[in-house]
Protein backbone atom coordinates (compact mmCIF):
# COMPACT_ATOMS: atom_id res chain seq x y z
CA UNK A 1 0.00 0.00 0.00
CA UNK A 2 1.19 3.28 -1.11
CA UNK A 3 1.70 6.19 1.67
CA UNK A 4 -0.71 9.39 0.52
CA UNK A 5 0.97 12.35 -1.64
CA UNK A 6 2.06 15.00 1.41
CA UNK A 7 2.00 18.15 -0.40
CA UNK A 8 5.42 20.60 0.92
CA UNK A 9 5.11 24.01 1.37
CA UNK A 10 8.28 25.72 -0.09
CA UNK A 11 8.95 28.99 0.55
CA UNK A 12 9.88 30.94 -2.30
CA UNK A 13 12.81 33.31 -2.38
CA UNK A 14 12.32 36.86 -1.72
CA UNK A 15 11.00 38.83 1.08
CA UNK A 16 8.53 38.01 3.38
CA UNK A 17 6.29 40.25 5.17
CA UNK A 18 5.66 39.85 8.71
CA UNK A 19 2.44 41.22 9.71
CA UNK A 20 3.04 40.83 13.42
CA UNK A 21 7.03 42.22 13.28
CA UNK A 22 5.00 45.23 11.41
CA UNK A 23 2.05 45.14 14.01
CA UNK A 24 4.83 45.21 17.06
CA UNK A 25 6.67 48.26 15.19
CA UNK A 26 3.85 50.33 14.71
CA UNK A 27 2.27 49.92 18.36
CA UNK A 28 5.98 50.61 19.88
CA UNK A 29 6.60 53.21 17.52
CA UNK A 30 3.13 55.08 18.11
CA UNK A 31 3.59 54.74 21.58
CA UNK A 32 7.03 56.67 21.66
CA UNK A 33 6.16 59.31 19.37
CA UNK A 34 2.72 59.61 21.82
CA UNK A 35 5.67 59.73 25.26
CA UNK A 36 7.71 62.04 23.39
CA UNK A 37 5.12 64.80 22.45
CA UNK A 38 4.34 64.40 26.53
CA UNK A 39 7.99 64.87 26.92
CA UNK A 40 8.21 67.99 25.72
CA UNK A 41 4.72 69.48 27.03
CA UNK A 42 5.69 68.67 30.21
CA UNK A 43 9.30 70.55 29.48
CA UNK A 44 7.24 73.40 27.98
CA UNK A 45 5.14 73.74 30.87
CA UNK A 46 8.12 74.71 33.31
CA UNK A 47 10.14 77.02 30.75
CA UNK A 48 6.84 78.74 29.02
CA UNK A 49 6.78 81.04 31.95
CA UNK A 50 9.89 82.34 32.23
CA UNK A 51 11.39 84.88 29.76
CA UNK A 52 15.06 83.36 30.36
CA UNK A 53 14.15 80.18 28.64
CA UNK A 54 12.29 81.53 25.72
CA UNK A 55 15.20 80.44 22.88
CA UNK A 56 14.55 76.69 24.68
CA UNK A 57 11.13 76.70 25.05
CA UNK A 58 10.99 77.89 20.85
CA UNK A 59 13.05 74.91 20.53
CA UNK A 60 11.20 72.69 22.33
CA UNK A 61 7.88 73.57 20.39
CA UNK A 62 9.57 72.87 17.35
CA UNK A 63 10.53 69.54 18.55
CA UNK A 64 7.59 68.59 19.71
CA UNK A 65 5.69 69.47 15.82
CA UNK A 66 7.94 66.92 14.54
CA UNK A 67 7.17 64.11 17.00
CA UNK A 68 3.51 65.12 16.82
CA UNK A 69 3.61 64.63 12.95
CA UNK A 70 4.96 61.45 13.63
CA UNK A 71 2.57 60.50 15.85
CA UNK A 72 -0.31 61.55 13.48
CA UNK A 73 1.63 59.28 10.91
CA UNK A 74 1.18 56.36 13.48
CA UNK A 75 -2.02 57.47 14.52
CA UNK A 76 -3.33 56.48 10.85
CA UNK A 77 -1.16 53.36 10.54
CA UNK A 78 -3.41 52.35 13.53
CA UNK A 79 -6.70 53.98 12.14
CA UNK A 80 -5.74 51.67 9.21
CA UNK A 81 -5.40 48.30 10.97
CA UNK A 82 -1.90 47.67 10.85
CA UNK A 83 -1.71 47.50 15.00
CA UNK A 84 -3.85 48.29 18.43
CA UNK A 85 -2.67 51.17 20.32
CA UNK A 86 -0.56 50.13 23.44
CA UNK A 87 -3.33 49.75 26.77
CA UNK A 88 -0.37 51.22 28.57
CA UNK A 89 -1.17 55.36 27.07
CA UNK A 90 -2.25 56.43 30.45
CA UNK A 91 1.03 55.62 31.89
CA UNK A 92 2.93 57.06 29.09
CA UNK A 93 1.30 60.36 29.36
CA UNK A 94 2.08 60.48 32.86
CA UNK A 95 5.67 59.43 32.56
CA UNK A 96 6.49 61.63 29.92
CA UNK A 97 5.23 64.59 31.26
CA UNK A 98 7.03 63.54 34.34
CA UNK A 99 9.97 63.05 33.07
CA UNK A 100 9.82 66.29 30.74
CA UNK A 101 8.52 68.55 34.16
CA UNK A 102 11.59 66.58 35.92
CA UNK A 103 14.36 67.34 33.65
CA UNK A 104 13.33 70.61 33.23
CA UNK A 105 12.88 71.84 36.58
CA UNK A 106 16.38 70.73 37.21
CA UNK A 107 18.19 72.94 34.11
CA UNK A 108 18.13 73.45 30.51
CA UNK A 109 20.51 71.51 30.36
CA UNK A 110 18.90 68.63 32.21
CA UNK A 111 16.17 68.81 29.82
CA UNK A 112 18.68 68.84 26.68
CA UNK A 113 20.10 65.36 28.76
CA UNK A 114 16.73 63.89 28.40
CA UNK A 115 16.25 64.77 25.03
CA UNK A 116 19.70 63.66 24.04
CA UNK A 117 19.09 60.08 25.99
CA UNK A 118 16.04 59.46 24.00
CA UNK A 119 16.69 60.16 20.68
CA UNK A 120 19.63 58.18 21.25
CA UNK A 121 17.75 55.49 21.91
CA UNK A 122 14.85 55.55 19.67
CA UNK A 123 17.45 56.22 16.65
CA UNK A 124 18.65 52.80 17.19
CA UNK A 125 15.37 51.53 17.52
CA UNK A 126 14.58 52.80 14.05
CA UNK A 127 17.73 51.55 12.64
CA UNK A 128 16.69 48.37 13.46
CA UNK A 129 13.35 48.47 12.03
CA UNK A 130 14.28 49.98 8.93
CA UNK A 131 16.54 47.25 8.20
CA UNK A 132 13.96 45.05 9.39
CA UNK A 133 11.35 46.61 7.01
CA UNK A 134 13.96 46.58 3.82
CA UNK A 135 14.69 42.57 4.13
CA UNK A 136 11.00 42.31 4.38
CA UNK A 137 10.56 44.58 1.39
CA UNK A 138 8.32 47.46 2.94
CA UNK A 139 9.79 49.82 1.23
CA UNK A 140 7.75 52.90 2.04
CA UNK A 141 7.48 51.90 5.51
CA UNK A 142 11.06 51.68 5.61
CA UNK A 143 11.13 55.39 3.92
CA UNK A 144 9.34 56.91 6.39
CA UNK A 145 10.69 55.80 9.37
CA UNK A 146 14.26 56.60 7.81
CA UNK A 147 12.66 60.30 7.78
CA UNK A 148 11.59 59.93 11.10
CA UNK A 149 14.22 58.52 12.67
CA UNK A 150 16.73 61.76 11.02
CA UNK A 151 14.36 63.78 12.04
CA UNK A 152 15.14 62.65 15.93
CA UNK A 153 18.82 62.41 15.24
CA UNK A 154 18.47 66.32 14.69
CA UNK A 155 16.93 66.88 17.81
CA UNK A 156 19.80 64.50 19.64
CA UNK A 157 22.10 66.87 17.78
CA UNK A 158 20.61 69.85 18.41
CA UNK A 159 20.41 68.70 22.56
CA UNK A 160 24.42 67.80 22.32
CA UNK A 161 24.83 71.54 20.72
CA UNK A 162 23.01 73.15 23.66
CA UNK A 163 25.04 71.25 26.38
CA UNK A 164 23.17 68.22 27.32
CA UNK A 165 26.44 66.84 28.63
CA UNK A 166 26.89 69.79 31.15
CA UNK A 167 23.26 68.73 32.99
CA UNK A 168 24.14 68.05 36.42
CA UNK A 169 24.77 64.05 37.24
CA UNK A 170 24.88 63.70 33.54
CA UNK A 171 26.28 60.28 32.99
CA UNK A 172 23.39 58.86 35.48
CA UNK A 173 20.26 61.05 34.49
CA UNK A 174 21.28 60.06 30.76
CA UNK A 175 21.89 56.12 31.56
CA UNK A 176 18.39 56.38 33.83
CA UNK A 177 16.70 57.81 30.91
CA UNK A 178 18.08 55.54 28.64
CA UNK A 179 17.16 52.30 30.58
CA UNK A 180 13.33 53.34 30.99
CA UNK A 181 13.22 54.14 27.56
CA UNK A 182 14.33 50.50 26.50
CA UNK A 183 11.92 49.18 29.15
CA UNK A 184 8.99 50.99 27.95
CA UNK A 185 9.62 49.65 23.99
CA UNK A 186 9.70 46.14 25.40
CA UNK A 187 6.79 46.61 27.10
CA UNK A 188 5.19 48.10 24.11
CA UNK A 189 6.00 45.77 21.91
CA UNK A 190 3.77 43.17 23.78
CA UNK A 191 1.01 45.36 25.90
Amino acid sequence: MSKPFKRRTVRRPGPARDARAIEAMVRVDHAGEYGAVRIYRGQRAVFGANRTTARTAAQLREMEADEQHHLDAFDGDIRAGLARPTLLAPAWNAAGVALGAVTALMSEHAAHACTEAVETVIEGHYNAQIEALEIMGETELAERFTRFRDEEVAHKNLAVEEGARQAPGYPVLSAAIKAGCHAAIEISKRV
